[in-house]
Protein backbone atom coordinates (compact mmCIF):
# COMPACT_ATOMS: atom_id res chain seq x y z
CA UNK A 1 0.00 0.00 0.00
CA UNK A 2 1.33 3.34 -0.82
CA UNK A 3 1.25 6.58 0.75
CA UNK A 4 0.83 10.21 -0.43
CA UNK A 5 0.61 13.71 0.95
CA UNK A 6 -1.49 15.97 -1.18
CA UNK A 7 -1.16 19.50 -0.50
CA UNK A 8 -3.73 22.03 -1.83
CA UNK A 9 -3.30 25.96 -1.42
CA UNK A 10 -5.68 29.01 -1.72
CA UNK A 11 -3.33 31.85 -1.97
CA UNK A 12 -4.04 35.82 -2.98
CA UNK A 13 -1.53 37.50 -4.69
CA UNK A 14 -1.89 41.48 -4.79
CA UNK A 15 -0.35 43.45 -7.89
CA UNK A 16 2.92 41.32 -8.80
CA UNK A 17 4.87 39.65 -11.31
CA UNK A 18 6.10 36.65 -9.50
CA UNK A 19 7.65 34.30 -12.21
CA UNK A 20 7.94 36.17 -15.37
CA UNK A 21 7.61 34.83 -19.37
CA UNK A 22 11.13 35.43 -21.38
CA UNK A 23 9.12 39.19 -22.38
CA UNK A 24 9.03 39.68 -18.80
CA UNK A 25 5.39 39.25 -18.25
CA UNK A 26 3.58 37.27 -15.90
CA UNK A 27 3.34 33.72 -17.31
CA UNK A 28 -0.66 32.64 -18.10
CA UNK A 29 -1.74 29.53 -18.92
CA UNK A 30 -5.00 29.21 -20.60
CA UNK A 31 -7.57 27.26 -18.74
CA UNK A 32 -11.15 26.84 -18.36
CA UNK A 33 -10.80 28.98 -22.04
CA UNK A 34 -10.22 32.03 -20.46
CA UNK A 35 -6.35 33.66 -19.99
CA UNK A 36 -5.32 32.63 -16.11
CA UNK A 37 -2.14 33.55 -13.99
CA UNK A 38 0.63 30.65 -13.97
CA UNK A 39 3.59 30.09 -11.98
CA UNK A 40 5.73 27.35 -13.11
CA UNK A 41 6.49 24.10 -10.93
CA UNK A 42 10.07 24.94 -11.35
CA UNK A 43 9.77 28.33 -10.05
CA UNK A 44 7.84 26.90 -7.47
CA UNK A 45 9.86 23.91 -6.62
CA UNK A 46 13.24 26.27 -6.65
CA UNK A 47 11.60 28.96 -3.85
CA UNK A 48 10.80 25.44 -1.78
CA UNK A 49 14.09 24.28 -2.04
CA UNK A 50 15.96 27.41 -1.43
CA UNK A 51 13.48 27.95 1.45
CA UNK A 52 14.46 24.62 3.58
CA UNK A 53 17.80 24.03 2.25
CA UNK A 54 19.18 26.28 5.42
CA UNK A 55 16.67 24.61 7.56
CA UNK A 56 18.62 21.43 6.79
CA UNK A 57 21.08 19.67 9.10
CA UNK A 58 23.88 16.60 9.10
CA UNK A 59 24.97 17.46 5.46
CA UNK A 60 21.13 16.85 3.99
CA UNK A 61 21.27 19.14 1.25
CA UNK A 62 22.49 19.30 -1.95
CA UNK A 63 24.36 21.52 -4.43
CA UNK A 64 23.49 21.86 -8.11
CA UNK A 65 26.29 22.77 -10.46
CA UNK A 66 28.77 22.19 -13.16
CA UNK A 67 31.85 23.30 -11.20
CA UNK A 68 32.08 19.71 -9.36
CA UNK A 69 35.96 19.30 -9.89
CA UNK A 70 36.14 22.70 -7.79
CA UNK A 71 34.00 20.84 -5.12
CA UNK A 72 35.66 17.85 -5.03
CA UNK A 73 38.82 19.44 -5.06
CA UNK A 74 38.04 21.85 -1.93
CA UNK A 75 36.61 18.89 0.26
CA UNK A 76 40.03 17.00 -0.39
CA UNK A 77 42.13 20.37 0.60
CA UNK A 78 39.71 20.87 3.50
CA UNK A 79 40.70 17.00 4.85
CA UNK A 80 43.99 17.19 3.76
CA UNK A 81 45.90 20.16 3.15
CA UNK A 82 49.26 18.60 1.95
CA UNK A 83 47.48 17.30 -0.93
CA UNK A 84 46.48 20.94 -2.35
CA UNK A 85 48.78 20.68 -5.23
CA UNK A 86 47.01 16.78 -6.36
CA UNK A 87 43.73 17.55 -5.48
CA UNK A 88 42.58 18.74 -8.70
CA UNK A 89 44.33 16.12 -10.38
CA UNK A 90 42.52 13.83 -7.88
CA UNK A 91 39.26 15.28 -8.61
CA UNK A 92 39.07 15.19 -12.18
CA UNK A 93 40.15 12.16 -12.63
CA UNK A 94 37.97 10.35 -10.29
CA UNK A 95 34.94 12.22 -11.41
CA UNK A 96 35.74 11.04 -15.08
CA UNK A 97 36.17 7.27 -13.47
CA UNK A 98 32.52 7.65 -12.15
CA UNK A 99 31.57 8.93 -15.37
CA UNK A 100 30.58 12.37 -15.16
CA UNK A 101 31.85 14.16 -18.98
CA UNK A 102 34.31 16.95 -17.85
CA UNK A 103 35.88 19.45 -20.36
CA UNK A 104 36.97 23.61 -20.39
CA UNK A 105 34.25 25.93 -20.00
CA UNK A 106 33.30 27.27 -23.70
CA UNK A 107 34.97 30.93 -22.64
CA UNK A 108 37.57 32.73 -23.07
CA UNK A 109 39.36 32.21 -19.36
CA UNK A 110 42.44 31.15 -18.86
CA UNK A 111 44.21 27.66 -18.97
CA UNK A 112 43.92 27.64 -15.38
CA UNK A 113 40.34 27.09 -15.60
CA UNK A 114 39.06 23.99 -13.35
CA UNK A 115 37.12 21.61 -16.14
CA UNK A 116 33.45 21.43 -15.71
CA UNK A 117 30.61 18.69 -16.29
CA UNK A 118 28.63 19.47 -19.28
CA UNK A 119 25.25 19.94 -17.36
CA UNK A 120 24.47 20.71 -13.91
CA UNK A 121 24.87 17.56 -11.57
CA UNK A 122 22.99 17.51 -8.06
CA UNK A 123 25.08 15.82 -5.32
CA UNK A 124 24.71 15.71 -1.88
CA UNK A 125 27.17 17.16 0.65
CA UNK A 126 27.67 13.62 1.91
CA UNK A 127 28.65 12.10 -1.50
CA UNK A 128 31.21 15.16 -2.42
CA UNK A 129 32.30 13.96 0.80
CA UNK A 130 32.44 10.16 0.05
CA UNK A 131 34.60 11.12 -3.08
CA UNK A 132 36.78 13.14 -1.36
CA UNK A 133 37.29 10.59 1.05
CA UNK A 134 38.21 7.76 -1.18
CA UNK A 135 40.44 9.87 -3.54
CA UNK A 136 42.01 10.77 -0.42
CA UNK A 137 42.70 7.10 0.36
CA UNK A 138 44.14 6.52 -3.14
CA UNK A 139 46.27 9.58 -3.26
CA UNK A 140 49.57 7.73 -2.86
CA UNK A 141 48.70 4.48 -4.36
CA UNK A 142 51.32 3.69 -7.36
CA UNK A 143 48.36 3.74 -10.05
CA UNK A 144 45.66 5.72 -8.22
CA UNK A 145 43.29 5.60 -11.04
CA UNK A 146 42.93 1.80 -10.97
CA UNK A 147 42.57 1.72 -6.95
CA UNK A 148 40.04 4.16 -7.20
CA UNK A 149 38.35 2.12 -9.99
CA UNK A 150 38.45 -0.76 -7.44
CA UNK A 151 35.70 0.95 -4.55
CA UNK A 152 33.38 1.01 -7.34
CA UNK A 153 33.34 4.45 -7.21
CA UNK A 154 30.00 5.11 -9.11
CA UNK A 155 28.02 3.89 -5.90
CA UNK A 156 29.76 6.78 -4.46
CA UNK A 157 27.09 9.49 -5.46
CA UNK A 158 24.53 7.14 -5.80
CA UNK A 159 23.84 6.65 -1.56
CA UNK A 160 23.18 8.97 0.96
CA UNK A 161 21.14 11.17 -1.00
CA UNK A 162 20.36 14.68 0.19
CA UNK A 163 16.82 15.94 1.74
CA UNK A 164 16.47 17.70 -1.70
CA UNK A 165 17.88 15.26 -4.34
CA UNK A 166 15.20 12.63 -3.10
CA UNK A 167 12.09 14.85 -3.09
CA UNK A 168 12.70 16.80 -6.73
CA UNK A 169 14.88 13.84 -8.06
CA UNK A 170 18.02 14.11 -10.53
CA UNK A 171 18.66 13.26 -13.65
CA UNK A 172 21.81 12.85 -15.34
CA UNK A 173 22.41 12.45 -19.44
CA UNK A 174 25.70 10.21 -18.90
CA UNK A 175 25.42 7.79 -17.07
CA UNK A 176 21.82 7.91 -16.39
CA UNK A 177 22.19 5.11 -13.71
CA UNK A 178 22.92 7.96 -11.65
CA UNK A 179 19.21 9.31 -12.36
CA UNK A 180 17.01 9.54 -9.29
CA UNK A 181 13.29 9.57 -9.59
CA UNK A 182 11.47 12.15 -7.78
CA UNK A 183 9.48 11.76 -4.55
CA UNK A 184 7.19 14.88 -5.05
CA UNK A 185 5.12 16.24 -7.96
CA UNK A 186 4.35 20.01 -7.98
CA UNK A 187 1.50 21.19 -10.45
CA UNK A 188 2.06 25.22 -12.06
CA UNK A 189 0.18 27.20 -9.94
CA UNK A 190 -3.04 28.80 -11.62
CA UNK A 191 -5.27 31.72 -11.15
CA UNK A 192 -8.91 30.57 -10.06
CA UNK A 193 -10.20 33.40 -12.47
CA UNK A 194 -9.44 35.07 -15.49
CA UNK A 195 -6.53 37.33 -15.44
CA UNK A 196 -5.75 40.82 -16.56
CA UNK A 197 -2.79 42.27 -17.34
CA UNK A 198 -2.01 45.47 -16.18
CA UNK A 199 1.43 48.09 -16.79
CA UNK A 200 2.66 50.07 -14.52
CA UNK A 201 4.66 53.44 -16.58
CA UNK A 202 7.56 54.24 -14.09
CA UNK A 203 10.24 57.34 -14.33
CA UNK A 204 13.66 57.37 -12.73
CA UNK A 205 15.08 60.88 -11.94
CA UNK A 206 18.37 61.68 -12.02
CA UNK A 207 19.39 63.34 -8.98
CA UNK A 208 22.70 65.77 -10.04
CA UNK A 209 19.91 67.05 -13.04
CA UNK A 210 17.57 67.71 -10.63
CA UNK A 211 19.96 69.61 -8.51
CA UNK A 212 21.15 71.79 -11.74
CA UNK A 213 18.43 74.40 -12.55
CA UNK A 214 20.06 74.84 -16.09
CA UNK A 215 19.68 70.73 -16.90
CA UNK A 216 17.50 68.99 -18.88
CA UNK A 217 14.88 68.05 -16.05
CA UNK A 218 13.59 65.27 -18.03
CA UNK A 219 13.36 61.48 -16.63
CA UNK A 220 16.77 59.56 -16.28
CA UNK A 221 14.92 57.00 -17.61
CA UNK A 222 11.56 55.85 -18.20
CA UNK A 223 9.51 52.21 -18.63
CA UNK A 224 6.65 49.85 -18.01
CA UNK A 225 6.42 47.21 -15.58
CA UNK A 226 3.83 44.17 -16.57
CA UNK A 227 1.68 42.72 -13.65
CA UNK A 228 -0.79 41.43 -12.88
CA UNK A 229 -3.25 40.45 -9.57
CA UNK A 230 -5.42 36.90 -8.71
CA UNK A 231 -6.02 33.89 -6.41
CA UNK A 232 -4.08 31.06 -6.94
CA UNK A 233 -4.64 27.39 -6.70
CA UNK A 234 -1.16 25.57 -6.04
CA UNK A 235 -0.71 21.61 -5.53
CA UNK A 236 1.82 19.05 -4.44
CA UNK A 237 2.48 15.55 -3.59
CA UNK A 238 4.48 13.52 -1.77
CA UNK A 239 5.13 9.89 -2.49
CA UNK A 240 6.21 8.63 1.09
CA UNK A 241 7.24 5.13 0.06
CA UNK A 242 9.35 6.75 -2.79
CA UNK A 243 10.54 9.13 -0.47
CA UNK A 244 11.58 6.21 2.21
CA UNK A 245 13.36 4.69 -0.58
CA UNK A 246 15.62 7.50 -1.88
CA UNK A 247 16.33 8.50 1.93
CA UNK A 248 16.52 4.88 3.62
CA UNK A 249 16.34 6.54 7.12
CA UNK A 250 12.60 6.76 8.63
CA UNK A 251 13.63 9.83 10.64
CA UNK A 252 15.14 11.48 7.62
CA UNK A 253 12.29 10.71 5.87
CA UNK A 254 9.72 12.60 8.44
CA UNK A 255 11.99 15.73 8.58
CA UNK A 256 11.60 15.80 4.73
CA UNK A 257 7.75 15.64 4.85
CA UNK A 258 7.87 18.14 7.67
CA UNK A 259 10.32 20.65 5.71
CA UNK A 260 8.47 20.29 2.34
CA UNK A 261 4.77 21.00 3.78
CA UNK A 262 6.11 23.94 5.83
CA UNK A 263 8.11 24.95 2.86
CA UNK A 264 5.98 24.51 0.04
CA UNK A 265 3.27 26.25 1.54
CA UNK A 266 5.16 29.20 2.76
CA UNK A 267 7.31 30.24 0.03
CA UNK A 268 7.03 31.83 -3.20
CA UNK A 269 8.34 32.72 -6.54
CA UNK A 270 10.15 36.00 -5.70
CA UNK A 271 10.46 37.32 -9.43
CA UNK A 272 9.94 41.74 -8.74
CA UNK A 273 9.51 41.51 -5.09
CA UNK A 274 11.30 44.32 -4.20
CA UNK A 275 9.19 46.43 -6.58
CA UNK A 276 5.90 44.37 -5.51
CA UNK A 277 6.41 43.43 -2.19
CA UNK A 278 3.81 40.11 -2.88
CA UNK A 279 4.52 38.60 0.41
CA UNK A 280 1.13 37.39 1.45
CA UNK A 281 0.28 33.94 3.29
CA UNK A 282 -2.00 31.59 1.89
CA UNK A 283 -5.79 31.64 2.63
CA UNK A 284 -6.50 27.90 2.81
CA UNK A 285 -4.57 24.74 2.97
CA UNK A 286 -5.65 21.63 2.96
CA UNK A 287 -3.26 18.36 3.65
CA UNK A 288 -4.82 15.04 3.02
CA UNK A 289 -2.54 11.87 3.62
CA UNK A 290 -4.19 8.81 1.16
CA UNK A 291 -3.76 5.43 0.88
CA UNK A 292 -5.39 5.09 -2.98
CA UNK A 293 -3.79 7.71 -5.61
CA UNK A 294 -2.82 11.52 -5.64
CA UNK A 295 -5.78 13.74 -6.76
CA UNK A 296 -4.87 17.22 -8.09
CA UNK A 297 -7.95 19.35 -7.29
CA UNK A 298 -7.63 21.97 -10.13
CA UNK A 299 -11.00 20.77 -11.88
CA UNK A 300 -12.96 22.73 -9.56
CA UNK A 301 -11.55 26.03 -11.32
CA UNK A 302 -12.16 24.57 -14.65
CA UNK A 303 -14.98 26.86 -14.71
CA UNK A 304 -13.40 30.27 -14.02
CA UNK A 305 -14.91 32.18 -11.15
CA UNK A 306 -15.92 35.64 -11.87
CA UNK A 307 -15.09 38.04 -9.23
CA UNK A 308 -17.74 40.40 -8.01
CA UNK A 309 -17.04 42.90 -4.56
CA UNK A 310 -15.88 39.90 -2.51
CA UNK A 311 -13.19 39.31 -4.97
CA UNK A 312 -11.61 36.03 -5.61
CA UNK A 313 -10.69 34.64 -2.56
CA UNK A 314 -14.23 33.67 -0.66
CA UNK A 315 -15.94 31.99 -3.89
CA UNK A 316 -12.52 30.00 -4.47
CA UNK A 317 -12.67 28.72 -1.01
CA UNK A 318 -16.35 27.69 -1.34
CA UNK A 319 -16.26 25.65 -4.75
CA UNK A 320 -12.80 23.59 -3.27
CA UNK A 321 -14.94 22.83 -0.36
CA UNK A 322 -18.11 21.89 -2.75
CA UNK A 323 -15.80 20.40 -5.28
CA UNK A 324 -13.62 18.12 -2.79
CA UNK A 325 -17.00 16.61 -0.70
CA UNK A 326 -18.93 15.97 -4.15
CA UNK A 327 -15.82 14.03 -5.49
CA UNK A 328 -15.75 12.14 -2.19
CA UNK A 329 -19.58 11.18 -2.49
CA UNK A 330 -19.01 10.35 -6.18
CA UNK A 331 -15.82 8.46 -6.08
CA UNK A 332 -16.08 6.96 -3.16
CA UNK A 333 -12.08 7.77 -2.64
CA UNK A 334 -11.55 9.18 0.82
CA UNK A 335 -8.06 10.29 2.32
CA UNK A 336 -7.31 8.35 5.57
CA UNK A 337 -6.24 11.74 7.37
CA UNK A 338 -7.28 15.41 6.71
CA UNK A 339 -5.13 18.29 8.04
CA UNK A 340 -6.63 22.35 7.47
CA UNK A 341 -5.71 25.51 8.51
CA UNK A 342 -6.97 29.08 7.57
CA UNK A 343 -5.17 32.41 7.88
CA UNK A 344 -7.98 34.73 6.95
CA UNK A 345 -11.94 34.41 8.30
CA UNK A 346 -13.16 33.78 4.51
CA UNK A 347 -10.98 29.91 4.53
CA UNK A 348 -12.98 29.26 7.51
CA UNK A 349 -15.01 27.02 5.17
CA UNK A 350 -11.84 24.50 5.29
CA UNK A 351 -12.83 23.64 8.58
CA UNK A 352 -15.49 20.98 6.93
CA UNK A 353 -12.86 19.44 5.14
CA UNK A 354 -10.29 18.23 7.84
CA UNK A 355 -8.85 18.82 11.58
CA UNK A 356 -7.45 22.77 12.05
CA UNK A 357 -4.04 22.90 12.51
CA UNK A 358 -1.91 26.24 13.19
CA UNK A 359 -0.58 26.99 10.16
CA UNK A 360 3.46 26.74 12.10
CA UNK A 361 2.26 23.10 13.05
CA UNK A 362 1.33 21.67 9.74
CA UNK A 363 4.11 20.13 9.21
CA UNK A 364 4.65 18.24 12.19
CA UNK A 365 1.31 17.54 12.37
CA UNK A 366 1.68 15.99 8.51
CA UNK A 367 4.51 13.79 9.41
CA UNK A 368 2.16 12.49 12.53
CA UNK A 369 -0.46 11.33 10.18
CA UNK A 370 1.90 9.57 7.40
CA UNK A 371 3.59 7.78 10.98
CA UNK A 372 0.06 6.17 11.34
CA UNK A 373 -0.05 5.00 8.27
CA UNK A 374 2.83 3.15 8.18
Amino acid sequence: MSVFVDIHVLQTLPPSNPNRDDTGAPKTATFGGVQRMRMSSQAIKRATREDFVGKIADGNYGVRTKKIVELVARSIVDKRPDLDSQSVELAEMGLKAIGFKLAKPNKNKSDKELEEAGFLVFLSAKQIEHVADALISVAHEDDPAAAFKELKPRNLVNTDHSIDIALFGRMVAEPNALNVDAACQVSHAIGVGAVEREYDYYTAVDDEKKRNDEADEGAGMIGTIEFASATVYRYATINVDMLRENLGDDAVVDRAIELFVDSFVRSMPTGKITTFANRTLPDAVLVQVRNDQPINMAGAFEDPIVAGQRGFAEPAVKRFVEFESKLRNLTGLEPVGSLATWTTPRGEAFSALGAQVRLVDLGSATVDAVRGER
